[in-house]
């Protein structure tokens, strides 16, 4: 099965600590990598996790907040100082758009690369980029600016060729294509075997859901059904429910809930406020609603 993995690069919320670095994660996706949000301080992360500066071609913003996009101009600026000739691209509000052209006028001037900035409507689901392995959609949320999630979804693979079939049917390697595409297999004797016989299913197609800053939405777990990993945010523990509701943050028992009726396979927590010195209190109040509950941390890596 091809790498599905999310990369922690940061998972703390606004106010800076010694602990957490501000919101940035990679997705890797069958040797491609996808960047989602730009904290400040997400190439330092990048350094420590070993993972290649050049390879990111795609970055998505969730929400312009400072904690999810201040460091993006500095990566952007590193990426040219790097010699990068291959072209960037940026999905975000619209708004974005004025205020990176006058940061790229200023200080990315002989930049050296190409950086394209694709507008998105973070009220509606659309896909937003698609390629021949996955697509990647918007997931409209609710914070106190526009913002959205983003949902990466892998398609569906064909079929595996069973090799003891193909050797006893004598099938030419020529024709294993359009086996796994359905053909079926004629013999010389005029026999025919039929397609399911001569193949395993695929894996099932893997999902990641990425909930950025929202508030408690019950109706959310309808576009998450099915979804394999979803990273929610959970700022707040239940002692500050108050604080999530004025704030449109969310508290990690809520995360747990939409997990839990979405049938996620499992929960990534993030996004924590800097009033906790330890997160344990969060996950234990995650877990008593969705046992397969996870805590985020700086340069730790999930399987999807």
């Amino acid at each position: 099965m091809e790498p599905f993995r999310i990369h922690i690069l940061g998972c703390g919320s606004a106010l800076p600590t010694l602990r957490h670095n501000p919101s940035a994660q990679v997705v890797e996706l069958r040797d491609k990598l996808f960047m989602i949000d730009c904290g400040e301080g997400a190439q330092m992360q990048l350094r420590r996790s070993h993972i290649r500066f050049t390879k990111i071609g795609h970055i998505f913003i969730s929400h312009l907040h400072g904690d999810h996009c201040f460091g993006l101009i500095g990566m952007i600026s590193t990426f040219g100082m790097l010699g990068r000739t291959a072209r960037l691209n940026i999905y975000a509000t619209e708004q974005l758009g004025p205020m990176l052209q006058s940061q790229l006028d200023t200080f990315c001037e002989r930049l050296g690369y190409e950086v394209v900035f694709h507008p998105i409507d973070t009220t509606k689901e659309a896909v937003i980029y698609e390629d021949r392995s996955l697509t990647v959609s918007t997931l409209p949320l609710e914070h106190r600016v526009p913002c959205c999630g983003f949902l990466f979804r892998e398609k569906p693979t064909l079929p595996h060729i069973r090799k003891e079939k193909i050797d006893f049917y004598g099938i030419p390697t020529s024709q294993i294509a359009n086996i796994k595409a359905g053909a079926d297999w004629t013999t010389a004797d005029g026999t025919t075997i039929p397609h399911k016989q001569l193949v395993m299913p695929a894996e099932p197609a893997r999902s990641y859901a990425y909930c950025s800053d929202t508030r408690y939405m019950p109706q959310l777990n309808e576009r998450l059904k099915g979804v394999t990993t979803l990273y929610h945010e959970s700022t707040y523990a239940d002692d500050n429910l108050l604080m999530a509701e004025k704030y449109y943050h969310s508290t990690a028992r809520q995360a747990a809930q939409v997990a839990r009726d979405a049938q996620v396979r499992q929960l990534i927590l993030g996004h924590y406020s800097s009033r906790y010195d330890n997160e344990e209190r969060l996950l234990q109040e995650a877990q008593e609603v969705f046992e397969n509950s996870m805590l985020a941390q700086e340069n730790k890596t999930f399987e999807v």
